[in-house]
């Protein structure tokens, strides 16, 4: 079997991987390597920042190694909070529902007076996939929406009790696990990424 790290600590994002990607595929997060130091996410791009997590990571354990880098890009804002997503509030705690109610609080409080047709936004991810000496799989995926007024729902994490998909007539955080990850951002992605993933395996 093979073993894939996963260049997170988050556990939604390792749980998300494990239900789309499963298989014969040993996932483990970055906590079952408290040794390595953590590699600075400093891109301008969600491309940069997921490969440059992905090949240090890899070299860093040698193991294969999938990183993401993902985030919530929101037009009124000039493309804000973008790569800075995890990060935009300034908050720091180790309860990451606390970090993530400070975030999207944050962006509420931007868009306070924006209209419903201004609020208009998306969700990207880029996947990087590397192995310490074969090089890349690289895919991306979107989600669009707007931003509610509000929060609503109790399921997901990060921006996801804010973020509105008009198709749905829901927040993503109103959606389980199944529903979400049939049209998340992250889930496209990891789409992509699931047939170039079994090719690996088979030559692995």
């Amino acid at each position: 079997m093979i073993r894939i790290l996963v260049a997170s600590t988050n556990p939604g994002k390792l749980k998300e991987l494990h239900e789309m990607l499963g298989g014969d595929i040993e996932w483990i997060g970055l906590s079952d390597f408290p040794n390595v130091g953590e590699i600075e996410e400093d891109g301008q791009t969600f491309a940069e920042n997921a490969r440059k997590k992905a090949t240090g990571y890899a070299k860093a354990t040698g193991l294969w190694t999938l990183a993401d880098d993902s985030g919530l890009v929101i037009d009124a804002l000039g493309g804000q909070p973008g790569v800075k997503s995890a990060r935009f509030s300034g908050a720091k705690d180790k309860d990451r529902k606390i970090v993530d109610r400070k975030n999207f609080e944050k962006v509420l409080r931007l868009l306070k007076d924006v209209p419903k047709e201004k609020r208009r936004a998306r969700f990207v991810c880029h996947l990087c996939l590397a192995s310490p000496e074969k090089g890349l799989v690289e895919t991306e995926g979107k989600l669009e929406g707007v931003i509610a007024y509000e929060p609503v729902g109790e399921n997901g994490f990060g921006y996801d009790p804010i973020f509105f998909v008009p198709t749905l007539n829901k927040t993503v955080a109103q959606l389980d696990s199944d529903e979400k990850n049939a049209i998340s951002h992250r889930g496209n992605a990891i789409r992509k990424l699931k047939p170039l993933l079994t090719n690996l395996i088979k030559d692995y």
